[in-house]
């Protein structure tokens, strides 16, 4: 059967690049973006977009419809530290989003779901390093807690209506290409064009909070991994750890600073440092490796190497 894919918040930090690659791998027409807003150029111009509120289940059923969906990565939501700001709109969003995917799917209007999960499912008294697999999860963020109660209820949907959701726990994302949207690890985004552009950067996390990170690639790479695994490799119909590096702020600065020796960083913490504090500093994602061979590729330099020499050419930069 050709696959027939929808991303709902294609126009996102992950949701733009995953949309380029599915199209790479599936062909553009059959790729099919969509968002409340147009996305970058390069977005647009390579294959269909339609407008679509992730809010709007009659709009969703449509355009699923219209294109023969058999696929949907519902890519949208409001991030940990935007959602701080606006709490109501974003449980609103995150879980009426989750709802209208999950009924489309029990209707058997689609075959398989992607849903994001977060390591902000995690809280304060979550054990910090290796975070297991099954743990205490009491999540100190409106976002934790729409991830949290969404992992619930794609267990559910699975177990009661056998709908297909394959869901992952994202840790912080890092890309050149897309700009963050909002969250707590976009500090570590956010110092390489610094570094390039001004030459420094106020971090507004303490220099020892170590976080779990991903280079993009990485990212997408598990994504579509678990998508195209076998149902019966999906152990976990709730959401799956994920893991590839842990650093600070310090340690990302003495990365950069190979590269730009007079690069300086000061620190200045503020709100995100609480969100920071609740969760894990390394998460232990065994499951996924045996249950459908999960790996990663980019460490810290590996990493590092890469955005300076892509930003570098972004900006015109020598």
């Amino acid at each position: 059967m050709n696959k027939s894919i929808l991303i709902i918040g294609a126009c996102g930090q992950i949701g733009t690049e995953l949309t380029l690659k599915l199209r790479e791998i599936n062909g553009a027409n059959q790729v099919i973006a969509s968002d409340i807003k147009e996305g970058n150029k390069e977005l647009m111009q390579s294959g269909p977009f339609e407008f679509i509120n992730a809010m709007d289940y009659n709009s969703i059923e449509k355009i699923i419809e219209k294109y023969a969906i058999n696929e949907v990565y519902l890519m949208a939501a409001m991030l940990s530290a935007t959602g701080e700001k606006y709490p109501a709109k974003a449980w609103e969003l995150n879980m009426n989003s989750l709802f209208n995917v999950l009924n489309i799917a029990k209707e058997g209007k689609i075959k398989k779901l992607f849903w994001p999960s977060s390591m902000a499912v995690f809280g304060p008294s979550t054990p910090k390093e290796n975070t297991p697999q099954e743990t205490i999860m009491e999540p100190t963020t409106v976002y934790g807690i729409s991830k949290q109660t969404g992992e619930r209820w794609c267990e559910y949907y699975f177990n009661k209506y056998g709908v297909d959701v394959r869901s992952i726990r994202y840790p912080g994302v890092i890309s050149w290409r897309t700009n963050p949207g909002g969250g707590t690890t976009d500090y570590a985004v956010e110092i390489y064009h610094e570094a390039l552009l001004k030459g420094e950067y106020t971090s507004f996390l303490k220099k020892e909070t170590k976080l779990p990170m991903m280079y993009m690639d990485d990212a997408l790479e598990a994504t579509i991994k678990i998508m195209d695994a076998a149902p019966e490799t999906i152990k976990i119909r709730s959401s799956y750890n994920l893991a590839a590096i842990s650093f600070t702020p310090e340690e990302i600065a003495a990365e950069i600073k190979k590269e730009i020796p007079e690069f300086k960083i000061s620190y200045n913490p503020d709100f995100r440092q609480t969100i920071a504090d609740s969760w894990p500093k390394s998460i232990d994602d065994s499951r996924a490796r045996k249950d459908w061979n999960w790996n990663h590729t980019f460490d810290l330099k590996k990493t590092s190497e890469i955005m300076l020499e892509n930003l570098r050419l972004k900006y015109n930069l020598p």
